[in-house]
């Protein structure tokens, strides 16, 4: 049986968490995914699968931190076109978000880090936070630049060596790749297809939703996808928010 000490909170017992608090265990990482369509080829915890896989890899870097299980559902109401999407309104998962940072912040915990992997959950990230935030002694580190996200995911193609840059990106080539090098296995590469490629709009996406754009869900070229890119995607997000992390926790 392997020595190593998993970092993920939902596998440890208390007396575990209790002992890692005393060891000066103070940050626990928050992702923030959905249950939705990712196209014809992955399953619908996408974003849960990468929001956790990168939540891991940050606390096992930082050293001191756990990474709480992803809350899920999302605000995914512009996917519920394609069957099996599970959406929650905003309030909701902000309220559950709020539930999140009282518990962890009662046991103790000094800094938490909220790290949505969804587009639709950047906004209500951003507007909970700061009330959090006051409501209590910890830290709320708010990792929600979406245009931010999108750069990090399309600089770790571009690192990888695939020449492929989207704006609006969903179950293209970059989500693609991660889930690769995540679980190759969860890929349906029997029902890879490109989707709507060029430009999209944010505002027609969510008011008339995903449908209206692409007909399998798809926005990009999942084909042009590696799992070589998604380890590097994985890696670049990693650091970068390491970085942002670690300059937040000395500021406080």
């Amino acid at each position: 049986m392997s020595s190593r000490r998993s970092v993920r909170l939902a596998e440890l017992s208390w007396t575990e968490i209790e002992s890692a608090l005393e060891r000066g265990t103070r940050t626990v990482v928050v992702p923030v995914g959905s249950i939705e369509q990712h196209g014809p080829h992955l399953p619908l915890n996408m974003d849960t699968l990468d929001g956790e896989a990168v939540a891991e890899r940050i606390a096992e870097r930082l050293g001191d931190a756990l990474a709480a299980p992803a809350i899920r559902p999302g605000c995914s109401g512009h996917h519920m076109a394609f069957p099996g999407t599970i959406t929650v309104p905003p309030e909701t998962l902000m309220d559950v978000i709020r539930s999140y940072c009282r518990s962890l912040d009662d046991h103790g915990f000094e800094h938490l880090v909220l790290v949505p992997t969804h587009g639709g959950n950047f906004g209500p990230v951003t507007t909970v936070a700061p009330d959090i935030g006051r409501e209590v002694d910890a830290s709320v580190i708010a990792l929600a630049d979406l245009d931010e996200h999108m750069r990090l995911l399309n600089e770790g193609l571009d690192e990888a060596g695939v020449d492929y840059d989207q704006d609006a990106i969903h179950a293209g080539a970059a989500e693609t790749a991660v889930v690769l090098a995540i679980d190759e296995g969860l890929v349906r590469t029997g029902e890879l297809e490109a989707g709507h490629e060029g430009e999209v709009s944010t505002a027609r996406l969510l008011s008339e939703g995903f449908r209206a754009i692409t007909d399998n869900g798809v926005l990009g070229d999942p084909t042009e996808a590696t799992a070589e890119a998604g380890e590097a995607i994985l890696r670049r997000v990693t650091e970068h928010y390491v970085e942002r992390i670690e300059d937040e926790r000395v500021a406080v």
